[in-house]
């Protein structure tokens, strides 16, 4: 193979200095044939490529060979088979050569097909409002000085590229609505169309090609804020290429290092914060002259549907309450009211709270803990319990360490003394379903400002609290006084005595 530098160097000596292709040839030691073809052509490298390579022992097995690996690029990488498998099946139906010939033949083939089907995209543009794209990853970040892993919801708008990062906890249903909700209330409305892939809380079936089918919850949710859902294909992220780019860049810009913060919904502020500080300062991609947040301003704003009422977003599930008053949910159990004990209640799972209905009716409500094995009690589910049994007030694991007012735990206090303390208490307790916390706390305090503690006391102070207010008296009219004021003479009715004698 000839190089650029004696080519250069066959020209310069046949040009220049004006040699014979003999004496060129014998200085350089090349063949006379070799100078002819350097001063010939006007290429200035030559490379020789064999028009056929042969394999002896491999080309009765190609075409065996090219069915395999046809097969095995319609699967997912992670589910083909190895090179050397593909040479044990060979080897198995007769073929005598080296494992070497089939791994290039086979890379070679893979590199012909594989990057020309997948390596290639091109490039999309979205009209203003047209389309979001959604997507989560999972980040590390420390919360109130311990390392927790958090899945981030990262919802993009494809005309302005304006995105708000949401942390969760989970991945759930209930998180996807909310992410949502948190998204369109920071853009100011939605979009026409979202992109998703295939997450299960979103579809339920795939089809061949396009063809899918959304879960229930999933299409009330778009059905509510105008949205037609779109899923990517499986396994092909370049289709949502925007927020697939995104997980990587904010977890370098946001994530590193590890941010630190008291609490999630500090975090999520903080993150709120970041997104828009980059928008005001980056540029747009298209638009290079303008930021980001400009666009949104003036094309991707004016252009989204505009918001109703937030949606419902809850995870509902039928779940028996036990006789301890308690249902059970993603590991952790939550307490009801005592008359939903040992009956089926549906349970509404939101991002931040827990609901139970009987009958449609709410017997609890309950901040979301996302522990595991926690036991969240209201002790006031178990008053018409405590009512039959004051005796579990001692022990019972609801009570302990309840946040009652001031007033009242110095009247349990006080009681402490009597033998029936317990009984006593609970009758004053159960006044508050209908006095209320605040008056019976009050009653409490009027009590023992009396040196009274007693639930007589209390509840007959409760008592006067609820008599009605007497009606301020009534001015009469002029025209209605008595012009003649009649005087009290009890001789009048001696008089009338006298004459029924006679």
């Amino acid at each position: 193979m000839l190089i650029v530098e004696t080519i250069a160097k066959v020209r310069r000596l046949f040009r220049t200095e004006h040699k014979s292709i003999r004496e060129i040839s014998r200085e350089l030691r090349l063949s006379r044939k070799v100078v002819r073809k350097a001063l010939r052509s006007d290429a200035t490298a030559f490379a020789y490529k064999r028009q056929r390579q042969p394999r002896p022992q491999l080309d009765s097995h190609v075409a065996q060979l090219e069915a395999l690996l046809a097969e095995e690029l319609a699967k997912a990488k992670r589910q083909r088979l190895s090179y050397v498998r593909l040479f044990e099946i060979l080897r198995q139906d007769g073929f005598a050569g080296g494992y070497d010939s089939v791994r290039r033949y086979a890379q070679r083939w893979f590199k012909d097909r594989a990057a020309t089907a997948q390596g290639v995209f091109v490039p999309l543009a979205f009209a203003p409002g047209e389309a979001y794209q959604f997507d989560w990853s999972h980040e590390t970040v420390l919360i109130n000085g311990v390392t927790t892993q958090i899945k981030v919801a990262h919802i993009r708008l494809c005309h302005s590229r304006l995105f708000l990062l949401r942390a969760y906890p989970r991945e759930t249903q209930e998180m996807v609505f909310d992410a949502h909700e948190q998204a369109f209330q920071f853009f100011g409305g939605s979009c026409r169309r979202g992109i998703y892939d295939n997450m299960r809380t979103a579809v339920a079936t795939i089809f061949l090609g396009r063809q899918r089918t959304f879960n229930r919850r999933f299409q009330q949710f778009c059905s509510h804020h105008l949205i037609e859902p779109t899923a990517c294909n499986p396994n092909a992220g370049w289709e949502k290429g925007q927020v697939e780019n995104q997980v990587r860049t904010a977890r370098g810009r946001f994530f590193k290092p590890t941010p630190r913060h008291p609490s999630l919904a500090a975090l999520n502020g903080w993150l709120e914060e970041r997104c828009i500080a980059w928008a005001m300062t980056a540029s747009h991609p298209v638009q290079r002259d303008r930021t980001v947040m400009a666009v949104f301003e003036t094309e991707d704003r004016p252009a989204l549907v505009a918001l109703h009422e937030a949606f419902d977003g809850f995870h509902e599930v039928e779940v028996a309450a036990s006789p301890t008053c308690l249902v059970r949910f993603d590991n952790n159990r939550y307490s009801v009211e005592a008359r939903a004990a040992g009956r089926r209640v549906q349970l509404r799972a939101h991002a931040e709270r827990i609901t139970v209905f009987l009958n449609g009716e709410r017997v609890a409500e309950h901040a979301r803990c996302f522990g595991r094995h926690q036991t969240i009690y209201n002790p006031w589910h178990y008053l018409p319990v405590l009512a039959r049994k004051p005796g579990a007030l001692r022990n019972g694991e609801p009570f302990r360490d309840w946040d009652l007012p001031v007033s009242l735990r110095e009247v349990r206090r006080r009681l402490a003394a009597y033998s029936d303390a317990d009984r006593q208490f609970v009758t004053i307790l159960s006044a508050v379903p209908e006095a209320g916390l605040d008056a019976v706390e009050a009653a409490c305090t009027r009590a023992l400002t009396a040196r009274l503690h007693s639930a007589d006391a209390v509840l007959n102070l409760l008592a006067r609290d609820r008599e009605p207010v007497p009606p301020p008296p009534m001015l009469t009219p002029s025209s209605l006084t008595l012009g003649l004021v009649p005087t009290a003479d009890c001789a009048r009715y001696d008089g009338l005595r006298t004459l029924v004698r006679a």
